[in-house]
């Protein structure tokens, strides 16, 4: 079964059986879909690595320009997705003054690895950031519909995936 949540999820369903199967049809279509954008061939691996790296070069670039001219910048989000993020890209207190997140049990405690402190989501509203990266990019439209007060006052988002844009 195929979801929309994260940008694409499978759902699957395993047995242990000793009789002889069928591969359903859905597999075996993702299979020809994988084939043909080439996820059995080494060089599409390769060829992500390398833009894997390219976005985290342009990321933390902007993340420092924006920081050399003494700008606030907060994560959104406490998401295990954007701490994945943190750490590839070793995004510490130095950049993220903190991070707000709606969730009660997230807030007091630390991002795993960069140590960033999560706050509750009202922290940002009374001591507004310049921009606010938002870590669970994938719902960064919903995330931004919430906020129309800070963009309206001048904040910005910065969104990193798939490219990074700013807004």
């Amino acid at each position: 079964m195929f979801f929309d949540i994260h940008t694409g999820s499978i759902r699957v369903y395993v047995r242990k059986t000793k009789q002889n199967f069928k591969l359903y049809e859905p597999v075996s279509k993702l299979i020809e879909e994988e084939e043909e954008v080439g996820l059995y061939k080494l060089e599409t691996y390769f060829k992500f690595a390398a833009e894997v790296v390219k976005l985290k070069n342009h990321l933390i670039r902007t993340l420092n320009s924006l920081k050399a001219e003494k700008k606030r910048i907060i994560g959104y989000g406490a998401a295990a997705k954007g701490n994945v993020l943190l750490n590839y890209c070793r995004i510490g207190i130095d950049i993220l003054d903190y991070i707000v997140d709606a969730t009660p049990w997230k807030q007091g405690l630390y991002t795993p690895g960069m140590h960033i402190p999560v706050y509750p989501v009202e922290k940002f509203r009374s001591n507004m950031p310049d921009y606010i990266l938002i870590l669970p990019w994938n719902f960064a439209e919903e995330i931004m519909n919430k906020e129309p007060d800070y963009k309206e006052k001048g904040g910005k988002f910065i969104i990193p995936l798939p490219e990074l844009k700013i807004i």
